[in-house]
């Protein structure tokens, strides 16, 4: 049984908590208060979600997730996750994270910053411009032809892979937009961002973007 290592436990993070689980795998999730403040979610969410803290979600899983507020990324667990997929969530808000010079003038990526954190893990963004409510919701079956599609970017392809398996499990289509350095095409204030769209709008939005919004 494949374990998802969940570090992050809001909006995002529950509700890919509550997918991962509906899909069969076992989940370890984590907040930055400790595991006994996530005993209710656990609870609502069944026998394969459990509440530990990052350091052990990072290592129980066999691949993770960290949907943490950039700002936070300092923090997360780098050893336990040497080796290991991590889908990254992150978008970077001003108004929570507060100026990062080198986002501001388009330099990098949230999603590039994550790698340099985890320099031993292979990160690809994922689910970070859909509504938390949308994940468990508005997917559909494949070959539908209003079927939304979510993007993805990563700079290893075995982690697209997985991201494009788990998305069209979950009933959305996949984007690729190539290697991490392009991810920010996905972001906040991009004509990707929390907008449902088919693969085909989604490319086109994503080629129309401005690195600096």
């Amino acid at each position: 049984m494949t374990t998802v290592g969940i570090i992050g436990a809001g909006n995002i993070g529950t509700a890919l908590a509550q997918a991962f689980s509906g899909l069969g795998y076992d989940v370890v999730i984590a907040n930055s208060r400790g595991p006994e403040t996530l005993q209710d979610l656990v609870d609502g969410l069944g026998p394969s979600v459990r509440a530990a803290s990052a350091q052990e979600a990072a290592a129980a899983g066999d691949i993770a997730v960290v949907t943490v507020p950039l700002k936070a990324i300092g923090d997360l667990p780098a050893a336990p996750l040497a080796g290991k997929i991590v889908l990254d969530t992150n978008n970077y808000y001003v108004e929570r994270d507060g100026h990062i010079a080198p986002l501001d003038r388009g330099e990098t990526t949230t999603s590039e910053m994550v790698q340099r954190r985890l320099a031993d893990a292979k990160v690809v963004k994922a689910f970070n411009h859909i509504m938390a409510s949308q994940i468990n919701t508005d997917g559909s079956p494949a070959g539908a032809p209003d079927r939304r599609a979510l993007g993805t970017a990563s700079d290893h392809e075995d982690a697209i892979a997985l991201v494009t398996e788990i998305y069209d499990r979950l009933g959305f289509d996949t984007v690729s937009l190539g290697p991490l350095s392009e991810s920010w095409r996905l972001e906040r204030d991009r004509p990707t961002y929390v907008v449902r769209q088919t693969a085909g709008e989604l490319r086109d939005a994503a080629a129309r973007a401005n690195r600096l919004p």
